[in-house]
């Protein structure tokens, strides 16, 4: 038996890590989604797509009518979770900015 890869993680599924980032996003209120892009107060704010294995993101640096975009590539469930506190964190911010 070949113990090698015993502590090795599960192979990456982009599209279900999209699927899961998904149901995260849905519970962030002010968000939301429309065809894989998320708005917050009528401003695109992220963008999400799968080319090939990876799980690629566009994520606003601020909510503006033509922002300037931060692009991530997740490989790895790792990747998927920082970007998701990493949105969490953004969104709390800019909510807290307009009130």
């Amino acid at each position: 038996m070949n113990d090698d890869n015993f502590f090795a993680p599960p192979a990456f599924k982009p599209d279900e890590a999209l699927t899961q980032l998904k149901r995260v996003l849905r519970d962030i209120r002010p968000l939301s989604e429309r065809n894989n892009q998320y708005s917050l107060q009528g401003q695109v704010v992220l963008g999400l797509s799968l080319t090939g294995a990876v799980l690629q993101a566009r994520l606003a640096k601020r909510p503006a009518s033509s922002p300037d975009w931060e692009l991530r590539d997740c490989k790895n469930s790792a990747e998927v979770r920082a970007l998701q506190d990493e949105i969490k964190r953004r969104v709390a911010r800019w909510t807290d900015e307009t009130l």
